[in-house]
């Protein structure tokens, strides 16, 4: 799915740019700066290794959340989740919930999970995370909402610096979600909302599971 909404939503020159994996040098300075900033890092060499070491941290019982993600989807993480009886998965509850008479309880259900899986759309070189969306649902577990947040990130998200980072959501990341949405619900994404996390305080809450191969947008 991604290779076609690649090849028709997106320039070659910005795919080329923002959509291939970074150098081991770059994955290495990229994780030491992570680490620097108080979260905790796990490398992974592709996505079934990503899936074991996200499946790992998550203890038994933990309440789960996600948002909607493509990097979840090929790691077969948000399968996994679901399928399990290991883990209390919020969004099954929330699908099965009326959103006009239980709005209250699907937000605060949402807002204050155990455990929030996700992933960001680009990560610096300095250590610093960003993610966008467009009503912001899961940013407020990722900032402080969450006991404990898992991101899963592809080797093609790593940006020199906060400026390239914006581009990269505008430009390459938007577009692609923009197709994914259109695709899957018939409606428009947009970048409304953008969260970045430049350090986490309390230590072993957020851990980065850094892939060495492209995942995601």
């Amino acid at each position: 799915m991604i290779e076609k909404l690649t090849a028709e939503a997106i320039d070659p020159a910005l795919k080329l740019r923002y959509g291939r994996a970074k150098s081991a040098a770059e994955l290495d300075r990229t994780a030491e700066a992570l680490e620097g900033n108080g979260f905790v890092v796990r490398r992974a060499t592709n996505a079934a290794e990503a899936k074991e070491i996200v499946l790992s941290l998550i203890p038994e019982g933990a309440e789960v959340a996600q948002g909607a993600s493509l990097t979840l989807q090929v790691t077969g993480v948000t399968e996994a989740i679901e399928a399990s009886e290991r883990y209390k998965p919020v969004r099954p509850r929330i699908w099965a919930m009326d959103r006009q008479k239980q709005a209250d309880e699907i937000r605060r259900l949402a807002a204050a999970p155990d455990v929030m899986l996700g992933s960001v759309h680009a990560v610096t070189q300095t250590g610093s995370l960003m993610a966008a969306s467009m009503s912001g649902s899961q940013l407020g577990p990722y900032a402080s909402g969450a006991g404990r947040v898992i991101l899963v990130v592809g080797a093609q998200k790593i940006v020199a610096n906060l400026e390239e980072g914006l581009r990269r959501i505008n430009e390459y990341a938007l577009v692609l979600e923009d197709a994914r949405a259109q695709q899957a619900y018939g409606v428009h994404s947009g970048v409304n909302k953008v969260l970045i996390v430049n350090r986490e305080i309390i230590p072993g809450r957020i851990t980065v599971v850094l892939v060495d191969e492209v995942i995601g947008f």
